[in-house]
């Protein structure tokens, strides 16, 4: 059940279902967390996450929010300053918050994964990269075959830099693009040499990096399918070993950022199913694997392998093929995910100072999850990552009898199935080549949340 997935692109169906909703890098939802999951219930999870015998390693997500610029479609949590004293003040409270976490865990302090994101981690020099890396591996025990990951914006570095950055430690990099188009980039607020990214590419190959990434966005203002086809065109000379698809979720209500952008300049629904339609063919011709949701990879590489071996996994830095972990967020607005809980720290730059300051971890919210959102977790995490379940790992696992618990699901799967998106047949739950693209769709039908509540408008749309 976990051969190479195909994908069929059918505009129709994508049509039908296309609708808001979330994109499942959790099971609850990060809008479900609760204020009353603070500091002291996450403390209380990781002093006993390896009672019973179960031990987990850890993966480290540290946050860096710092950009010089901004670029009107991030709904990342971001800080758009020029203040050197600012940035340096956050290392200062960031590497106090990696002691407070470390003492949590210095009973097995085992880190398989890393990854750093942002805003733009490369806003720091290498100087303080490589500080901060060491305090975390002074901290920490970093497995030397793991995953360590990093988020780099083309234009703030060069061939020096990317060798600077494996030096560190660092052995994955992901580069954002988005887009070549210069009308596009200058709609963004986004001007990237097509050149110099390119040479940055090179360089990290050169360097010695084991995975390499680029982050595209379909559905940006002024983009338009010539435009895209040219930039498709030079990823593809690159020959990246992933490259992630995004879909422009135009949410300016949400994300102050995106009131500058002029709605009349965002391609319509029918160019952007073209721009996605577009994509999918030339990666998939490309030898491009679709791993999942807006994710593809070429055939060798670990993603597409851990696919076709069943042993993906799927969290709030998306695919992963590390073994399933405990997660700990570091830095503005970080998530963690600690045994069967979830937590985040707080989004603005006062409130965490202060709590670090306080000597108080800087929790905000979280939740601890039930018996049915495990189940249901286990569930939505098959289907996103493999495109199949077998219902009998579930009901081994969560004591329940599948068909008579998510009767109600089941039902509503019917018109999936009767379209063709879903099989429902020997024990299994597959979904088909036309049902891929729709993931997100099948998969909130087991989400019990939607069902209590039926406004959605707070996600971006499936397609």
């Amino acid at each position: 059940m976990c051969s190479t997935p195909a994908i069929e692109f059918d505009a129709d169906l994508i049509r039908r279902f296309d609708r808001p909703g979330p994109r499942y890098t959790s099971y609850p939802t990060a809008d479900r967390f609760v204020d009353a999951f603070d500091d002291a219930a996450y403390e209380s999870w990781a002093m006993r996450r390896n009672i019973g015998g179960i031990e987990r390693p850890l993966s480290l997500y540290v946050h860096l929010p710092f950009c010089r610029d901004i670029c009107y479609y991030c709904a990342c949590n971001k800080v758009v300053t020029r203040d050197a004293a600012k940035a340096a003040a956050y290392l200062d409270c960031l590497e106090r918050e990696i002691g407070m976490q470390a003492v949590l865990f210095r009973e097995d302090p085992r880190v398989v994964q890393m990854h750093w994101g942002g805003g733009t981690p490369t806003y720091y020099d290498a100087a303080r990269l490589r500080a901060l890396f060491a305090r975390i591996a002074g901290h920490f025990e970093l497995a030397p075959d793991g995953e360590y990951s990093i988020e780099v914006d083309p234009r703030t570095v060069d061939g020096r830099a990317m060798d600077e950055l494996r030096g560190i430690g660092f052995n994955r990099v992901s580069f954002g693009v988005q887009d070549f188009d210069p009308a596009v980039q200058v709609a963004v607020h986004r001007l990237q040499s097509a050149e110099h990214t390119m040479e940055v590419i090179g360089a990290a190959r050169r360097a010695g990096f084991e995975s390499i990434n680029i982050d595209l966005i379909y559905g940006l203002p002024k983009q338009k399918l010539a435009g895209f086809d040219a930039t498709l065109g030079r990823v593809l000379e690159a020959r990246p070993h992933r490259v992630a698809l995004y879909n422009y979720a135009h949410l300016p209500h949400l994300f102050k950022p995106q009131r500058r952008i002029v709605d009349g300049d965002l391609p319509s629904p029918e160019t952007k199913l073209k721009l996605l339609g577009l994509a999918i063919d030339r990666l998939g011709t490309a030898g491009y694997v679709y791993i999942g949701m807006d994710h593809f990879a070429l055939p060798d590489d670990a993603l597409a392998v851990a696919q076709r071996q069943g042993t993906l996994n799927r969290g709030f830095q998306g695919y992963s093929v590390s073994a399933e972990s405990d997660l700990i967020g570091l830095g503005l607005s970080a998530i963690g995910s600690i045994g069967p809980t979830y937590s985040q720290n707080t989004r603005s730059l006062e409130d965490y100072g202060d709590c670090i300051d306080e000597g108080q971890l800087p929790i905000m919210r979280g939740i601890e999850l039930t018996a049915d959102d495990l189940a249901r977790r286990a569930v939505i995490q098959a289907l996103m990552c493999q495109f199949a379940l077998a219902k009998e790992s579930v009901e081994v696992a969560h004591l329940i009898d599948f068909d008579r618990y998510f009767a109600t699901e089941l039902e509503e799967l019917r018109e999936f199935e009767r379209l063709g998106l879903i099989v429902d047949e020997d024990g299994w739950l597959v979904v088909t080549p036309r049902g891929r693209l729709l993931i997100r769709s099948i998969c909130m039908v087991f989400d019990r949340y939607l069902r209590h509540d039926q406004e959605v408008r707070r996600y971006s749309r499936v397609i």
